[in-house]
């Protein structure tokens, strides 16, 4: 059998797998290189697996997984199975040490192949696979009581060979937008917008807030005017439509995994492409 095709390695709050289908059916005909600026899981780098790629997030432990994914996928697998084995009898009090641990290593800015297991670990032994911090940036979300094993390592193998060639890039989104050139497409699937207008959540401890929205929307119309192919992804509400009156824009029926609600499960979300 051959080697699996590269698929996300964590699980991401607004991950794109279910809306492939969509995504793929409205990508430019061709295009020079492809830029992520908000990388996130990479459900549609891992799809499209472009020859030329430049991926990108803020949060610095996951960036710190791709890296050490990309250069040392051996020692990864056998600092994760360390992680599983000792957490198979599903001792609550493990996970917290684990938590702690990565705290401790955050706060330190150790930013090595040890973290990386850490951050997959937790991500895969959290509640719903989120990644939220407190104020000090630090991660606190609960144990959700899987013994699973956090990834395979024939999985974690194709994610490091598909990455091998990718440039991974770490902060703002500005960061990525700013080396984009005219053909190249970028794919922008930044931090859901609210669908309640007065609350927004965060996924690092700098947020994502309206002001960052419209500072988006900015860019988005800066690369529009050098001549590169745009797409980008959100919660179909007034806020974000608005900000985008000028482009198209496409509506999909979607599921909401990770919501603490069931029935709030479902939802809308919007495809805006310049092209």
């Amino acid at each position: 059998m051959g080697q699996p095709k590269a698929s996300p390695f964590v699980k991401w709050a607004g991950g794109k797998r279910q809306l492939l289908q969509y995504i793929n059916n409205r990508l430019p005909v061709e295009y020079e290189r492809y830029i992520e600026p908000f990388v996130g899981g990479g459900a549609v780098f891992f799809e499209l697996q472009p020859d030329v790629a430049f991926i990108n997030d803020i949060n610095r432990g996951l960036i710190n997984a791709y890296r050490r994914i990309k250069e040392k996928p051996d020692d990864f697998m056998i600092q994760v199975s360390v992680l599983d084995e000792n957490v198979k009898d599903g001792q609550k009090d493990y996970f917290y040490k684990v938590r702690e641990k990565y705290n401790d290593k955050i706060m330190k800015e150790e930013y090595d192949v040890e973290l990386a297991a850490l951050f997959v670990f937790l991500n895969k032994h959290c509640f719903n696979g989120l990644y939220r911090v407190n104020g000090k940036g630090l991660f606190n979300v609960p144990y959700n009581n899987s013994t699973r094993v956090s990834c395979a390592k024939e999985d974690i193998k194709a994610v490091s060979k598909s990455l091998q060639d990718v440039t991974i890039l770490e902060g703002d989104f500005q960061v990525a937008c700013d080396i984009a050139k005219a053909g190249d497409f970028v794919f922008i699937d930044s931090p859901y917008a609210p669908l309640n207008p007065t609350s927004f959540d965060s996924y690092t401890k700098e947020g994502f807030d309206i002001e960052s929205h419209t500072r988006l929307a900015a860019v988005f119309s800066d690369l529009n005017k050098r001549g590169c192919y745009c797409m980008l992804t959100n919660h179909n509400t007034d806020f974000i439509n608005d900000l985008y009156r000028d482009y198209k824009r496409e509506v999909v029926d979607v599921k909401r995994m990770i919501n603490s609600d069931a029935s709030n499960r479902v939802g809308q979300e919007i495809i805006i492409t310049n092209y």
